[in-house]
């Protein structure tokens, strides 16, 4: 059984293999090609010695005939012949839930590559795994092949992290870009990602911010040393972003992305994933197509920033065998940097809270008054405004007015966002983008 300090580096590492879809078939197919080249790096060659999927005659591309077939993940995972379990059956509950904590009972170590598991049950499963002895590692659960995990827990380890954000879906990012670079709207780029295979069929998890704020939630423990607290995550999706507004964010020196941002401060945690504009020049702001990129600010290191796919069978295959090189080499961390017992529980800081500037645009009829309405609803609630955009004279038609504003308390942009919805010259619900000055 592999432990930190107690295995032999001769022996090879027998490893049983959960879920063999696209990453797991090429989890196997990494293995195999670089099969020397890995031994070598591990001091011990790795083994595939058991699988289980759903269906065993698949054609998945990978010759799978000498290896032990269970019908039975959750089986497979205890049995006394594996060193190690590779969970990649997906979903936070059910099977892969299941698995994890057989092969956790049973001593043996795991790598996952399940982000929806550990934005749920991370906490409680590092637990198991330090009264198990073992390790219990998931780079690939966020910025696919990104070594983010890594890069926080070891490399950024003497610096205490006052932020961490970034683009955590490539899928996201792809329609974003897509949308810019064409002047097309949400519904037909998303069609096209999904015919490349950017997207899936159901998109939601991706499109509406749920992936986002499963990695957000990992990120923000491993950064804070905090319970994983995925509940507490603001959540906004893609869906609402029109050409419209990603055409004005360029037209005032902003692009618009989905960013995951957590912060400590004001007495507790900050978790939020939304649209953002932010301003051309800014690092993150060059991250196009289905590119990650996470950001992390350290107080010795300053801003450091890590790019590249984040999802895919090879980049997400690249970060789940490099844990289990980690691991062969006798290598055990805490799961989330601290001992699982040290885990604090933060208290979670409400978005309305949040100081920052707005980007609000507003479809009205072009008639005398109604810009004048718009700013008393603006000065009454002490809301500044840095720009207004107006483009074109149609009277007694809809015409779109931009307005980006200074700093101001979210709770008060807000109550302006529902005054001014209900003003007759209004003639749909305002939109609304956050800037961030990054």
């Amino acid at each position: 059984m592999l432990s930190s300090g107690c295995c032999s580096l001769s022996s090879a590492v027998k490893i049983g293999v959960a879920g063999l879809g696209v990453v797991g078939s090429g989890t196997l197919r990494l293995l195999q090609a670089h099969r020397e080249l890995i031994a070598g790096r591990s001091g011990r060659p790795l083994l595939v010695s058991a699988v289980s999927a759903r269906d065993r005659q698949k054609d998945r591309g990978i010759d799978i005939s000498a290896v032990r077939w269970f019908e039975n993940a959750e089986v497979m995972a205890a049995d006394p012949e594996l060193d190690l379990v590779i969970e990649l059956i997906g979903g936070s509950d059910g099977v892969a839930k299941a698995v994890v904590e057989a092969a956790l009972a049973a001593g043996k170590p795991v790598v996952t590559a399940n982000k929806a598991l550990m934005a749920h049950h991370g906490g409680a499963l590092a637990r198991r795994a330090e009264q198990a002895g073992v390790s219990l590692a998931y780079e690939a659960a966020v910025a696919g092949g990104i070594p983010i995990i890594k890069g926080l827990r070891e490399g950024l380890a003497a610096n205490e992290l006052g932020c961490i954000y970034g683009i955590l879906n490539g899928t996201c990012n792809y329609i974003l870009s897509g949308m810019r670079d064409s002047g097309r709207e949400f519904a037909e780029v998303l069609a096209e990602a999904q015919q490349l295979g950017y997207a899936e069929a159901d998109p939601s998890f991706d499109v509406d911010g749920i992936d986002s704020a499963h990695k957000l939630a990992i990120l923000a423990a491993l950064c804070f040393g905090c319970e994983v607290d995925f509940e507490a995550v603001h959540v906004e999706g893609i869906r609402e972003i029109s050409s419209l507004d990603i055409g004005f964010a360029e037209e005032l020196g902003y692009r618009i992305k989905l960013l995951g941002l957590a912060r400590r401060g004001n007495g507790g945690l900050e978790q939020r994933v939304h649209p953002t504009m932010v301003r051309r020049d800014a690092p993150i702001a060059g991250i196009e197509g289905v590119f990650n990129a996470v950001v992390a600010e350290g107080d010795f290191v300053g801003s450091f920033m890590a790019e590249g796919r984040g999802a895919g069978a090879g980049p997400t295959a690249s970060a789940v065998v490099a844990d289990v090189i980690d691991i062969a080499r006798g290598s055990r961390l805490p799961t989330f940097a601290v001992p699982a017992t040290e885990l604090q529980r933060l208290p979670a800081v409400g978005l309305s809270e949040r100081q920052g500037s707005y980007y609000l645009r507003l479809m009205v009829l072009d008639q005398p008054g109604v810009i004048a309405d718009v700013a008393a609803i603006l000065r009454d609630l002490s809301i500044s405004v840095e720009a207004l955009l107006q483009r074109g004279r149609a009277p007694g038609e809809a015409v779109p007015v931009v307005i980006t504003t200074h700093e101001t308390r979210e709770a008060d942009m807000t109550a302006a966002l529902q005054r001014i919805a209900a003003l007759d010259a209004v003639l749909e619900s305002p939109r609304m983008v956050r800037i961030e000055d990054l």
